[in-house]
């Protein structure tokens, strides 16, 4: 029996020739990433086991994005901590004011990630980089301290789900609306420690923008990582980027899946996530005339470009409902500043939103859009807990940019068709 992509980068980060799913390895490092919440307690650990330097300072990067600008002073404290550590080691990817970044957004645009690698990082949504035809996982602050002094982590071989693409998109969705269908037709532990390999024709209709927000949102279906082939539009945006030289992985023609599971993506309607899980789905139009007090378009899902896009289709000339905060949030300062250079900001800020320099802020509860008792807020982001976003007893609707930018203006949940 083959091997699938994951299992081949695995093998080879292991210097194995061959591995299976439940087999324990030891994986050598390409990248190891942890943010201003996870980094602190790993440089502790790192610290209280005795170790004194890092592997590699080119092959650790420490982006702070979630906490900062810093909203208080456990969390200013929190910053300092990295940053004297990431001096003192001499970290290459060191990501602070002025030049950060949301991380998952920050490291492929960056090219500190590239295809082929074999990354952790002490964030659940490191798993984004499987759009590049890498595998990436979260791990927690412990294993980061390990990965820092080591090169190295343990895995236990993930056994994988194919998911075969087939069709293109309709105009008025995009990645969020084919993740958020996924999660909820499998539920929300419907690929539990497995890898959810994208493959099938329709991959090559869907842009790098697309599908890093798919990758990114498999750990919401308890997945240990989501990977995607590279084709031609990996290519593409690979070039001139990377650090590193691209290493392709395909997955053998016998290679050995739990599930074998067909989408076709030109049926695939704009979908919301109502509370509290991101499998409790339902189609946009279904839910039209539920009021929303607030809406967030950004964070590490759905901040990049194409999201700020979207958004400016529907903001432009238009103005947001009254009684509605909308937030918008550019995930790196290279989106930011090209959102400035088209227009887009100016747009934004004449439709009556607010635009952010790039945080993570609102989408853990952490600052910049904090939801009271009883507010429904439409986000872009990836979770919505009860009380993810603040208050236990306020609402969270995880959709598409399109369909957030619109409930906007309308005031409520409303399907980007509308106005297509």
């Amino acid at each position: 029996m083959g091997m699938n992509m994951t299992q081949k980068i695995l093998a080879s980060h292991a210097g194995l020739d061959k591995v299976e799913a439940g087999q324990l390895i030891s994986a050598k490092l390409d990248v190891v990433l942890g943010n201003d919440i996870t980094t602190p307690v790993a440089i502790n650990e790192f610290e209280k086991a005795g170790f004194t330097e890092v592997f590699d300072k080119d092959r650790i990067a420490v982006v702070l994005d979630h906490f900062v600008p810093n909203k208080d002073i456990k969390a200013a404290e929190q910053s300092k901590r990295c940053r004297q550590f990431s001096c003192a080691q001499k970290i290459s990817h060191f990501y602070d004011v002025g030049k950060m970044g949301i991380e998952h957004a920050l490291l492929p645009e960056q090219g500190v990630v590239t295809a082929g690698d074999c990354i952790i990082g002490a964030d659940s949504h490191t798993c984004t980089y499987g759009a590049l035809g890498a595998f990436s996982t979260g791990v927690g602050s412990t294993d980061m301290a390990a990965g820092m002094a080591t090169g190295y982590a343990w895995f236990r071989v993930p056994s994988a789900i194919k998911f075969v693409l087939s069709g293109r998109l309709s105009p008025h969705c995009s990645g969020k609306d084919v993740i958020l269908s996924i999660i909820g037709k499998i539920g929300v532990d419907g690929a539990l420690y497995k890898s959810m390999e994208f493959t099938g024709e329709g991959v090559a209709t869907l842009s790098m923008d697309d599908r890093l927000c798919i990758a990114n949102m498999a750990i919401e279906a308890g997945a240990k990582n989501g990977i995607f082939p590279v084709d031609d539009v990996t290519i593409a945006y690979m070039k001139g980027r990377c650090e590193r030289e691209p290493v392709i992985y395909e997955a053998d023609v016998d290679a050995e899946y739990d599930e074998v599971i067909e989408i076709n993506l030109s049926e695939i309607v704009p979908t919301v996530a109502c509370p509290h899980l991101p499998s409790n789905t339902k189609p946009a139009r279904d839910l039209s005339g539920i009021l929303i007090d607030q809406v967030v378009i950004g964070s590490c899902t759905n901040g990049r470009m194409e999201d700020m896009e979207a958004a400016y289709k529907i903001l432009n000339g238009k103005k947001v409902a009254e009684g509605v905060r909308c937030i918008i949030i550019p995930a790196t300062m290279d989106i930011y500043k090209e959102c400035i250079r088209r227009g887009y900001t100016e747009a934004f800020i004449d439709a009556g939103a607010v635009v952010s320099t790039p945080t993570c802020g609102p989408c853990l509860g952490g600052y910049m859009g904090i939801l009271a008792q009883g507010e429904r807020c439409v986000s872009t982001t990836n979770r919505n807990f009860v009380g993810r976003m603040g208050h236990v007893e306020s609402e969270v609707y995880l959709a598409s940019p399109l369909t957030a930018a619109m409930s906007a203006v309308k005031g409520h949940i409303a399907d980007p068709k509308e106005v297509m």
